[in-house]
């Protein structure tokens, strides 16, 4: 209540003031981040230097400030899914913030984390210690796991026989798997809203949820969609709120849009996404690059900082044999306007295999037709450029990482 009412009086006032207090705080207390602010040569937060995943890449111990171990901070790894994954902390009041700004987001949603039962479509360690913490994890938070490595019509089928036995408030997990179970619903004629009366919303999370997916997913499942963006090592970046707007966190977070020489861009405008966590004292989160690119803008009338536009990953921009560059969503979003046949293809990803030359990997029921082939080929070109040269394999299943996300487009040359 006291950040709400801090942040009514001058959301952007109170941001930069916790900010540099951040940077105070490290400059003072964690050698490392002394190091490279001081390489940098910089004096302020505003020219302080630009942080990515590779300058966490190194043991724990030498990233965390004073006073603070591997005993006494909340320890986690990221997914991955950037390819560079590594081991971050949090102090654990900031990890208690963080639980609290989610607790608070989804309650606006009429989500109680102390009552209602979640449906987690999310992957899960195999074996092992870890898998025995996620359960135990699930079990204290009232979640019960749908993993998600297999997807075929047997195995949801059984998911959806745990629906008409529990009394599950929501789902949450990948955009990509919670699309896959919506597309068997439909294929099977039913909404799960009335197999599972007590169902509220469905929370779509770490993959790009394209609009005619929403419509399509609230039509299976019979309740609204909400989506969030975030960040393990960091906290809830964007989440949509009762009216459908993208809202900003600017209770934990500072969150600025970067241009290519590392100026602050004004609202409106596409970047790389930058956030610095205002209460992480244990880890140094400061002018951190996320890896992904954005628009951020502001609505005067409610006073509201939101998200306008997620548009892509940084590392996952196709370039083309003219030297042109595109966003690699771009593609997966041409080649989707074609496909049309939900039955038919279940999901599909697109790599590119050379400067001119993009496979696509699809499961469907079966093959795709020559004319549709060249559809796909004809779009493409249309909206990118031609002598583009297009590979389609059919396949039983989509590869997932070791999480379980599914990755739309990457460049694997």
């Amino acid at each position: 209540q006291q950040f709400e009412r801090e942040l009514t009086e001058n959301a952007a006032e109170y941001q930069h003031k916790k900010a540099a207090e951040i940077l105070e705080f490290h400059l003072k207390n964690n050698s490392y981040y002394r190091t490279i602010f001081e390489k940098a040569r910089a004096k302020s937060f505003q020219d302080a230097p630009i942080l990515t995943k590779t300058d966490f890449q190194q043991p724990l111990s030498n990233r965390l400030s004073a006073r603070f171990t591997a005993k006494n901070v909340y320890v986690n790894k990221t997914s991955g899914s950037s390819g560079e994954p590594f081991i971050f902390a949090k102090d654990k009041y900031c990890h208690a913030l963080t639980w609290a700004y989610i607790k608070q987001q989804f309650g606006a949603h009429g989500i109680d984390f102390n009552r209602d039962l979640q449906a987690r479509f999310y992957g899960i360690p195999l074996e092992g210690l870890p898998k025995l913490k996620e359960e135990v994890k699930d079990f204290l938070m009232h979640r019960r796991r749908f993993p998600v490595f297999d997807l075929s019509d047997k195995v949801l089928e059984t998911y959806l026989a745990r629906f008409r036995k529990s009394a599950f408030a929501y789902l949450n997990g990948y955009t990509s798997s919670l699309l896959l179970f919506a597309k068997f619903l439909a294929k099977k004629g039913v909404v799960l809203k009335d197999v599972c009366s007590t169902l509220k919303a469905v929370f779509t999370t770490s993959e790009m949820l394209f609009e005619s997916d929403r419509q399509f997913m609230e039509r299976a499942f019979g309740v609204p969609i909400v989506n969030e963006y975030g960040a393990s090592e960091l906290d809830l970046i964007a989440f949509e709120n009762p009216s459908g707007v993208w809202k900003i966190n600017q209770t934990t977070l500072l969150v600025e849009i970067l241009n290519e020489r590392n100026e602050v861009l004004p609202y409106g405008e596409a970047g790389k996404i930058v956030i610095t966590a205002l209460y992480n004292r244990a880890h140094p989160f400061i002018r951190y690059d996320i890896g992904d690119n954005g628009i951020l803008d502001f609505d005067q009338q409610t006073q509201t900082l939101f998200l306008k536009q997620l548009t892509g990953r940084t590392n996952d921009i196709a370039v083309l044999p003219s030297g042109k560059t595109t966003p690699g969503l771009t593609f997966y979003y041409v080649t989707k306007s074609i496909i049309q046949d939900q039955a038919k293809v279940k999901e599909f990803v697109i790599k590119q295999t050379t400067v001119d030359s993009f496979t696509i990997e699809y499961v469907a029921s079966e093959p795709l037709s020559e004319t549709e082939k060249s559809e796909i080929i004809a779009a493409n070109e249309r909206y990118l450029e031609s002598g583009l040269h297009f590979t389609f394999v059919q396949k039983t299943a989509l590869e997932r990482s070791r999480s379980g996300k599914l990755k739309q487009f990457s460049v694997e040359y």
